[in-house]
């Protein structure tokens, strides 16, 4: 979902976590997270994409339903890993060869199963893509135990509690509305990665986040649409640099709660080495070689010489957000694209081109990037300013209120 600044500190994270609360052992000794869910709120969360085997491990007894022909398999618990794979149009569960193009994989008691060894919750879906050689391997789960995956993967379990709460809240709105959005013309209603919002399944579930998740069961934000207050895309990054973006700028949604806020918390916060972040440069030829085979419709461009902002926000008379480009090419043609589409074209992992806060400088051979400030694309929920106002005594509903204006929220069940 956002630029991925805690992934390194991961461990360390848990670490402090495991000393605050006293957590010791697996995941599984955990209190768990609510996974009862009314009807309608399975999320399908996709695990691996275009894969040609993953291996399988469950400690409990399941079943196989080949959703083509609707037949159901029994089948014991496996001690050990099963190789699954695709032969054509059938799916191969080690010896077992099941003539369907979709197969559903049932745990008994709602026990974890594991694919390369990493434990999920609630129910595994393989689907065989078209090339008929690779795989799709989908998690189906209910939606809070999705949630106590996600919460811990994007922000520091040992966060104050009411940022944990305003997470989780953000995280079950925004989840709900790609569902909504998108699930409908695909398998799969989210990514695992934070191209949606980050999910590491039953590793990632920690005492403090599993309480967040709880204590706001059912609760989403929703705003004044056409159908009434409905839930919208509560996009969130870490560090915003000073102010939160419009979300039409970045992702061309229009929603009144994400026009953008002054914020004056994530830079209490946040250590000067992160708010503001080092120059960094790239050759054209690797800038052209990125966004080329992102955006094929631009090799009309030949090589990219010359990167120009054509719409910049600004704010605070210190902070400019580029949020529109012209590149220009060696062909003498132009083309136009979202800075942070660029960005992350350029740089997919979002680390080092870490915000479209900048300045490009396109020199004779490389594009400087420089001046920079802030970490993610900046819209909706400045995380680390979350957490600055948990310290001051904010509830996660004043934070909620503070980055989303216009909003509230509702319970869903």
């Amino acid at each position: 979902m956002r630029t991925k600044i805690f992934g390194i500190s991961f461990i360390i994270c848990a670490v402090i976590s495991i000393l605050l609360t006293g957590c010791v052992g697996e995941p599984e000794s955990i209190e768990p997270v609510v996974t009862q869910n009314p009807p309608g709120y399975q999320i399908r969360v996709l695990l691996y994409d275009s894969v040609k085997k993953i291996f399988f491990k469950i400690d409990d007894e399941y079943q196989i339903i080949s959703c083509d022909t609707s037949e159901i398999s029994k089948a014991a618990e496996t001690p050990k890993e099963i190789e699954i794979t695709v032969d054509s149009n059938a799916v191969k569960m080690g010896q077992q060869q099941f003539n369907t193009r979709r197969l559903v994989i049932q745990p008994q008691n709602s026990q974890p199963f594991a694919i390369n060894h990493q434990k999920y919750r609630g129910e595994l879906e393989i689907v065989t893509n078209p090339d008929n050689k690779t795989l799709m391997v989908i998690n189906n789960v209910p939606m809070e135990a999705y949630l106590a995956g996600v919460v811990a993967s994007e922000m520091p379990s040992y966060w104050e509690t009411e940022a944990l709460k305003a997470q989780a809240i953000a995280a079950r709105t925004y989840c709900l509305y790609i569902k909504s959005r998108f699930g409908k013309n695909r398998s799969w209603d989210v990514k695992a990665t934070q191209a949606n919002q980050v999910y590491r399944g039953v590793r990632a579930e920690i005492l403090r986040t599993n309480d967040a998740v709880n204590s706001t069961f059912g609760m989403v934000l929703c705003c004044e649409q056409e159908s009434g207050c409905e839930p919208f895309g509560t996009y969130y990054s870490s560090v915003c640099g000073g102010h939160t973006e419009n979300s039409k700028n970045v992702f061309g949604d229009k929603f009144e709660p994400l026009k953008g806020v002054n914020c004056p918390y994530c830079r209490e916060s946040t250590k000067t080495s992160l708010f503001y972040w080092p120059d960094i440069k790239y050759d054209k030829k690797t800038v052209t070689k990125n966004i080329l085979g992102r955006y094929p419709s631009l090799k009309e461009l030949g090589t990219i010489n010359k990167i120009e902002a054509v719409k910049e926000s600004k704010y605070n008379g210190n902070l400019t957000r580029i949020t529109s480009v012209k590149l220009t090419g060696s062909t003498g043609k132009t083309g136009f694209l979202r800075t942070e589409d660029l960005r992350l074209a350029i740089d997919s992992s979002g680390a080092k081109i870490q915000s479209t806060c900048c300045a490009i400088v396109s020199l004779e051979k490389e594009f400087l990037f420089v001046a920079g400030k802030g970490f993610g694309h900046g819209v909706g929920l400045c995380q680390y300013g979350a957490r600055e106002m948990a310290r001051q005594g904010k509830t996660a509903e004043q934070i909620l209120n503070f980055y989303y204006p216009g909003s509230r929220i509702k319970n869903l069940y």
